[in-house]
């Protein structure tokens, strides 16, 4: 552990850190050239260290892997996220085929669901209460990764998600779930806060959305897997261990985890918050072609800002601003949790729930099947159905490897969202036809079955990262874990309505839901233009430029009044390719 006495002192030039509109040093423009001078010293001293940390897991320098080259370093780092990611998947997998399992249904007393109301609540809550615990789990998580490091929150969620794993597993009654649920969402939404963060922050700025882009593959690939897995073991007449065996098989992923991250990096950007400039530039250098001391200059200038906003560093105020830096930070967590918001309002969540019954969240398997029978399959042909359009959806994932960094974060929402709205009209107006019967009645059904496929892919292509992705960006060092965390906040909210209100929303309206839900795209699309600047290829430590010089949330008044202010980095509704601006 390093305590206070051990943390160096920082020293940096004040004439680097003074704050002229047009410095393009203070906004770290990549084209700038960083030039030392005789001006007066600053001296930075690191907080005092958390009570806490002692008895926590932590980094150590001297178990970090070494490897040849910095882009062996970057895939390493970015496979543990994507290992982690891809557990997150699993988790949010395993629950579809165990929902439909009469031996769980009945272990839980809710057997049977259809048509009874009481047990298909039931049923929703012990999913629904899994959210509960991520959204703790989350604030829990960025609270902790502040204070101690992202290494230490990261296996910390990762011990108390295999204590809810096991419980899960054994699990003997309702009560038992549930509590059991509850635990595992608070280590899943400590892993899901921390791991984006971590992973942009030990990435190089311009690979960030391509890496999490991979990330996200394996997260999809977790999903596919779990329900693949469930539909095997399905087959055995063993239906006790047909659904307790997938849930135990969480465990294999967290221990893999749990014995890989001590040995990865911490993020340079916390070690040079808390004083361990030299550990923070060895981090760079492993995981860095060039541009090690210039990226680590901004670091320690960008620490030095942080710790005049230390009394920012805390949820409530992040919620109830006093101060102007407080009411930024309120911006940031507002575009952060109504995106997520927004992600479940394009309809990922309720289309599986509907036709492919495919996530975690999948509460109305039961109702999908019917929906699909009703449409001319049969339960068998809608099960493989759900199991294939996790394999495209895996795979269409891989698009957002080339088009996040090429295209930039907004351009791929807004016509991702167009995109899906256009489909899911389409499947509206054949679903109506193919719930009504006649000779036609499968021929309707395959098309509305092929525009669910479509939809998926284009989801994957576009939305499933971006909002991950976008809050990693958005808030400065000393509360970037705290941004994760209210992103994760974000998906419980949007992802706790729609496991409650799915299976009653299908039930009362059926094909009408994808006409609603093509509205909420078309709803979206507007947010994303008007409200999100564009952080495509901008370094972490460029984007307080935005929030602190520019007083409209309309991102083209702002980018208009950050261009008056002198700024050569003006330009928030396109991405930035470096140098100035016209």
């Amino acid at each position: 552990m390093h305590n206070n006495s051990e943390r160096p002192a920082l020293f940096v030039d004040s004439s680097r850190f003074s704050n002229g509109a047009s410095n393009d040093v203070v906004s770290f423009n990549t084209s700038a050239t960083v030039v030392a001078c005789d001006a007066e010293k600053v001296l930075v001293t690191p907080g005092p260290e958390w009570w806490m940390s002692k008895y926590l897991p932590s980094y150590s320098a001297a178990r970090m892997f070494k490897f040849d080259n910095p882009n062996s370093y970057n895939w390493a780092n970015n496979l543990l996220a994507g290992l982690a990611i891809l557990f997150y998947g699993y988790d949010q997998g395993v629950m579809s085929q165990v929902n439909l399992n009469e031996d769980y249904l009945k272990l839980m007393g809710i057997y049977p669901t259809t048509g009874n109301s009481r047990n298909l609540a039931a049923l929703g809550g012990i999913v629904s209460v899994y959210y509960g615990g991520s959204l703790m789990g989350a604030l829990l998580g960025g609270s902790i990764a502040d204070r101690s490091g992202r290494i230490t929150a990261i296996i910390l969620g990762v011990v108390i998600s295999i204590i809810g794993a096991i419980f899960q597993a054994s699990a003997m009654s309702i009560t038992w779930m549930c509590c059991a649920r509850v635990v595992t969402g608070l280590g899943v939404g400590a892993i899901d806060a921390v791991i984006p963060v971590w992973s942009s922050e030990v990435s190089p700025h311009q690979a960030r959305g391509s890496f999490l882009a991979i990330e996200f593959f394996l997260n999809i690939s977790g999903l596919s897997l779990a329900y693949w897995i469930e539909i095997f073991a399905s087959m055995n007449h063993d239906q006790v261990m047909a659904w307790r065996t997938p849930l135990a098989l969480q465990v294999v992923f967290l221990l893999a985890i749990l014995a890989l991250v001590p040995f990865f990096p911490e993020s340079p950007r916390w070690l040079a918050k808390v004083g361990r400039v030299s550990e923070a530039r060895t981090v760079l250098q492993a995981t860095r072609k060039d541009g090690v001391e210039a990226e680590l200059d901004a670091i320690v200038r960008s620490v030095i800002h942080d710790q005049q906003q230390a009394e920012n560093n805390s949820y409530l105020r992040m919620l109830f601003p006093r101060t102007k830096s407080q009411r930024e930070l309120r911006w940031r967590v507002a575009l952060s949790v109504w995106l997520q918001i927004m992600q479940e309002l394009v309809g990922i969540g309720v289309i599986t729930h509907f036709l492919l019954p495919a996530l975690a969240t999948s509460l109305t398997s039961h109702v999908a099947i019917d929906l699909i029978q009703g449409a001319g399959f049969s339960q068998g042909e809608a099960k493989l159905l759900a199991g294939f359009n996790n394999l495209s959806y895996m795979f269409s994932v891989l698009f957002a490897v080339f088009t996040l960094d090429r295209f930039g974060r907004r351009s791929t929402m807004v016509w991702g969202a167009a995109g899906m709205a256009l489909l899911l009209l389409i499947g509206g107006i054949l679903d109506k036809y193919a719930q009504t019967g006649g000779p036609n009645q499968r021929a309707y059904g395959a098309g509305v079955v092929a525009m669910t496929f479509l939809y998926t892919g284009t989801f994957g292509a576009t939305w499933l990262v971006t909002p991950w992705l976008y809050p990693t960006e958005l808030f400065p060092t000393y509360v970037r874990a705290k941004g994760g965390a209210w992103s994760v906040v974000g998906w419980s909210i949007g992802n706790g309505i729609v496991t409650m209100i799915t299976p009653f929303l299908f039930q009362a309206i059926e094909y009408g839901v994808l006409l609603l839900l093509f509205g909420l795209n078309i709803f979206v699309i507007p947010f994303i233009i008007f409200m999100y600047p564009e952080t495509s290829g901008r370094p972490l430590e460029q984007i307080d430029d935005f929030f602190s010089n520019a007083t409209s949330w309309n991102v083209f008044i702002a980018s208009k009044q950050i261009r008056e202010q002198g700024f050569t980095n003006h330009r928030w509704t396109r991405k930035y390719h470096g140098g100035i601006e016209q």
